[in-house]
């Protein structure tokens, strides 16, 4: 039974004490009105050593003392409880599905990232709470906040990039968007994956990820580090790699520093079999209760392993005291009390959710409009030669759609089941029947799947040929298999990164038969793709696994929207640019910060069929170390469409003491100006974010002295427009 009001308690009789009111609890834990950690040294006194190591795995609760858990839910892009991994076991329940990670953050707006996991929350609350479902978890694995500072990296569909301010930006909002706003309960929480450096997938289970303790603080760890203290995620997942040759499950960051110095107080977990990897692959322990009592010292309380008898056999051993795992699993039971789980459901704010009568989220018709809106943000405009996008419904009297993705929407590992799916072809097809071709009976069969002669015949029969290209997230084969060269996923780097050649040989047949071809690249990487970036009239770049993918492309094409999604990699022209995969000194020639060639697509690139201008550059002339400034910039529109562009401030430190990128992304902000009109983008800059780790004082630096800034809408130098400089002052 709950403990009454405190303001109700102000007014009973003086013969009634809260003492007296305590006995209506059977364990003190159970009193809300105790602070957490008084409820946590009460729960632990009350289990048993069993239970104590139970709650280190998958399990439901402890019934014994009525203690509810939740289980952990996959989601980098909806919540996953079907798709082809079928996280829903035998009973798959759809769920909303926006693109895929990379896809989201090419739209470059963390508010819209919140708003992403804000659904998922409010989806995995429903699905947990339902009296209909009882099933996903409240502690939601994403995002994945790794970077992708190589394109071969088979898992590049799961990150935001490969740039750590972006990067940590995006898991900052995703994370905060899961938690809600409430000042004492989550709505859900964010696992992170995978702590640290994890961007290969051949030998991931034993390999090391080598590069200086700089690196380590300023590249690798600071999307982690911003997802923790600005975004508020509670919880994370080690990598199965190790890091200059310690395994990321045993090394001693996860508590030096994303405990003890990032103050994490909630889940650090092992990756699926990572405990198990510690014996047999990275041969660093010689049995499983030696490796999870090493595991345990090091801070991990969840295993994603059958971890039980091994942990028990470590307790009998002396290997680990049950004192260390007593201290270890407060930061799981923290979580449960602050997910509200073990309070009473009228003092929870999301306890209703799943027991509403009406639609379920999925099913919601303003949910559907958000995805639209989603999906349409994410789409990058790589080429439009000659304006030839968007289609004018006034002057085409049909068009081809073909390719191989021309009607299918894929999912990824990591995908839930969607309620519905909209294809490319069902999308423009939708289009043009809707209303606005002179013929639209006409346009609705044009359209083959694959790259036949026969597709070849439609294309040059009609006004426009759309072909649609690209990669298969599952590379259509089991795991660990791919079936080309440039395909890659987890478990799986690519050896290659051009567009198939038979696919990048269709396009020139297409162009061949139908000079008025778009190529819609629907990929999870970036292509290399030398013929049809140099002669295809246009390309637009699409994610996977959205529902609505074919009607946000159909927007886009037709001009019903204004594409204005950048890309968040940079897009190299061979396999000749990139450095030797397992290098993870980016300094040697890795991302837009240090690589001397010439890019097919920079980082921070997109088109729009509108035309933007900056002018007017405004930043402060000097900067305190400890201050933030604001950073103002004209952006007019001077064509005749209203478009988003993302103003993008880059830095660069000519004075500095150490190494330093040639250009470093350190804002941005994504603006929405009418056609003719102007709007003013404001950047804040913290000079806190120019410091660089100092080895010798083992803190962050801030240099006084110069710091240039640089303006534009994407990395290159050629679009850097304006400069300007700030000389920070102790």
């Amino acid at each position: 039974m709950p403990s009454l009001p405190k303001a109700l308690l102000l007014a009973l009789p003086l013969s009634v004490s809260t003492a007296a009111l305590a006995t209506d609890y059977d364990y003190p834990f159970q009193d809300p009105d105790l602070p957490n950690e008084e409820r946590i040294d009460d729960l632990i006194t009350c289990m048993t050593l069993e239970e104590k190591v139970d709650l280190m795995g998958f399990v439901p609760g402890i019934p014994r003392l009525d203690v509810k858990y939740t289980r952990i839910s996959e989601g980098y892009h909806g919540v996953a409880q079907g798709g082809p991994s079928n996280w829903g076991k035998r009973n798959p329940t759809p769920t909303t599905q926006f693109p895929q990670a990379y896809g989201l953050a090419a739209t470059w707006d963390p508010a819209l990232i919140s708003r992403v996991s804000a659904n998922q929350a409010t989806e995995v609350r429903y699905l947990y709470q339902s009296p209909k479902y009882q099933r996903s978890g409240l502690v939601v694995m994403a995002p994945n906040a790794d970077l992708a500072r190589d394109p071969r990296w088979g898992r590049t569909e799961e990150v935001y990039g490969e740039d750590p301010f972006l990067t940590g930006t995006l898991a900052a909002a995703f994370a905060s968007g899961l938690a809600g706003d409430h000042p004492r309960y989550l709505k859900a929480t964010s696992l992170l994956k995978h702590f640290l450096a994890n961007s290969n997938e051949d030998d991931r289970f034993f390999s090391s990820s080598d590069f200086d303790e700089r690196l380590w603080r300023e590249y690798y760890a600071k999307p982690f580090e911003m997802a923790i203290r600005d975004g508020g995620a509670r919880s994370m997942m080690a990598a199965y790699n190790a890091i200059n040759g310690t395994p990321a499950h045993v090394h001693p960051m996860l508590r030096d520093i994303v405990m003890g110095e990032w103050g994490l107080d909630g889940t650090i977990c092992t990756d699926g079999g990572g405990l198990a990897h510690l014996v047999n692959q990275h041969k660093t322990y010689p049995d499983l209760p030696t490796a999870t009592a090493a595991c345990i010292k090091a801070g991990i309380n969840l295993f994603l392993d059958n971890h039980t008898q091994a942990a028990l056999d470590a307790v009998e051993q002396s290997l680990v005291t049950e004192a260390e795992i007593d201290d270890v699993i407060r930061g799981r039971i923290r979580l449960f009390l602050d997910l509200g789980l073990l309070d009473p459901p009228e003092l929870v704010p999301y306890s209703n959710i799943g027991h509403e009568p009406g639609l379920e989220p999925w099913e919601l018709p303003e949910t559907h409009a958000f995805v639209r809106e989603v999906t349409r943000k994410s789409i990058v405009l790589l080429k439009n030669e000659n304006n030839i996008l968007p289609l004018d419904p006034s002057k085409i009297n049909s068009v081809a759609i073909v390719g191989p993705l021309a009607n299918t929407t894929l999912l990824d590992w990591y995908s839930g089941t969607p309620p519905y799916a909209i294809p490319p072809r069902d999308g423009i097809e939708g289009y043009a029947n809707s209303g606005p071709f002179p013929s639209p009976a006409k346009f609705g069969s044009n359209w083959v799947a694959d790259m036949s002669d026969t597709a070849l015949e439609v294309a040059a029969s009609r006004d426009v040929a759309i072909v649609v290209v690209g990669n298969h997230p599952e590379s259509n084969a089991g795991w660990g298999v791919v079936t080309s060269p440039s395909e890659g996923k987890e478990a799986v780097d690519r050896q290659e990164i051009i567009l198939q050649p038979d696919q990048e040989e269709f396009i020139q047949k297409v162009y061949a038969a139908n000079p008025n071809t778009i190529v819609v690249l629907v990929s999870n990487f970036p292509y290399a793709m030398p013929w049809a970036a140099e002669n295809a009239p246009a390309i637009v770049h699409i994610t996977h696994a959205s529902q609505e993918q074919g009607n946000a492309l159909a927007d886009v094409l037709f001009g019903d929207y204004n594409p204005g999604g950048k890309t968040v990699q940079t897009w190299p022209k061979s396999l000749d640019q990139l450095p030797p995969m397992m290098d993870y000194d980016i300094r040697r020639g890795r991302t837009y910060m240090y690589s001397q060639h010439e890019p097919q697509y920079p980082f921070g690139y997109g088109l729009s069929y509108t035309t933007f201008e900056l002018s007017k550059l405004k930043a402060p002339k000097k900067l305190k170390a400890d201050a933030t400034a604001t950073i103002k910039v004209r952006v007019a529109n001077t064509g005749e469409r209203d478009g988003d562009e993302v103003v993008q401030l880059y830095v660069r430190y000519p004075n500095s003491k150490v190494e330093r990128p040639s250009k470093q992304l350190k804002g941005f902000q994504r603006v929405t100006v009418p056609a003719g009109k102007s709007v003013t983008g404001e950047i804040p800059l913290k000079a806190a974010d120019l410091a660089y780790w100092n080895v010798d004082t083992q803190s962050w630096t801030v240099e006084p002295g110069p710091v240039e800034l640089l303006l534009g809408t994407s990395s290159a130098d050629s679009d850097l427009t304006l400069q300007a400089t700030v000389t920070i002052v102790d």
